[in-house]
């Protein structure tokens, strides 16, 4: 398939002026759904790829191919350009080069390759940081794994919240230095910490795990903000659907009687059902 557009668009986006929150999606309906809402952008996390094809919580038990698997099923259903969250890159810096070339034949338009220690080394408690030149070491693995070079490369760091705000800083500039396109920080929970980084940086940024005082949009984008995650509440309310859902069947609900189910219109949108019945009628008859 062809993903040059939706690069392009992407690319644009963080040109411009504007903050935006992506859509949180996880499959092909969800991503259907996002682009027919008008959101610019989709938002595929780790997590909810853990979540929604292993079941599992976010513990760094997905493989590699599983997540570009599932990418690449988002992106094949339509246009919605996708950044996804590559976690640390599925191992070591080689493995990161693996994981851009894996992710960009998927269709992604970004991705971003953090510095957290994952998994989780045996004996420890708390989240940590690989060492900076490690780090580094990543981000210029991930630029070497990349072909095409409409594909945008976020350096993600969680250093705000496990190590401190210069730490954070520290890093972001030496993942700028190595040629990241933006950056991505983690638990930036103030204003006095987001005028520090933005101040002390220079390419677009990314945030995720942010707190209330960080909403205002256009604050937001006065200080080169150009993604705003808002977490990944469809996932949780689409399990909380169908909880409920079986949950009344099994108790003895009639499904004429059950509440909060798409009608045949939507969902016959959503599973692009015209398209299908046109080209059984080219091709079938």
């Amino acid at each position: 398939m062809h993903w040059t557009d939706r690069r392009e668009r992407f690319r644009t986006l963080l040109a411009s002026e504007r903050c935006i929150h992506p859509a949180s999606v996880h499959d092909a309906i969800s991503a259907r759904i996002a682009e027919d809402l008008g959101f610019e952008i989709g938002m595929f996390a780790g997590s909810v790829a853990s979540m929604a094809v292993l079941g599992a919580p976010d513990l760094i038990v997905l493989t590699l191919s599983e997540f570009a698997g599932q990418a690449y099923r988002i992106n094949r259903a339509g246009t919605l350009p996708l950044l996804v969250d590559a976690d640390h890159g599925y191992g070591n810096a080689l493995s990161v080069k693996r994981t851009v070339e894996e992710l960009e034949t998927s269709g992604v338009c970004a991705l971003s390759i953090e510095d957290t220690e994952l998994p989780q080394p045996f004996g420890t408690s708390k989240p940590r940081l690989v060492s900076l030149a490690e780090g580094v070491g990543k981000m210029k693995a991930a630029l070497a794994g990349r072909q095409d070079p409409m594909l945008c490369i976020a350096g993600r760091t969680s250093a705000v919240q496990i190590s401190g705000l210069d730490e954070a800083i520290a890093r972001g500039r030496a993942y700028e230095q190595a040629g990241v396109d933006a950056l991505f920080f983690v638990g930036v929970r103030t204003r006095a910490e987001l005028d520090a980084i933005s101040s002390a940086t220079t390419l677009p940024l990314i945030l995720g795990g942010t707190s209330s005082e960080l909403t205002e949009l256009s604050y937001l984008a006065a200080r080169r903000v150009r993604v705003a995650l808002q977490g990944h509440q469809p996932f949780a309310a689409s399990v909380k659907a169908i909880h409920d859902t079986l949950k009344a069947l099994r108790e003895g609900t009639p499904p004429s009687k059950l509440t909060g189910i798409a009608d045949g219109e939507l969902m016959k949108r959503v599973t692009r059902q015209d398209d299908y019945v046109r080209w059984t009628t080219d091709f079938l008859s």
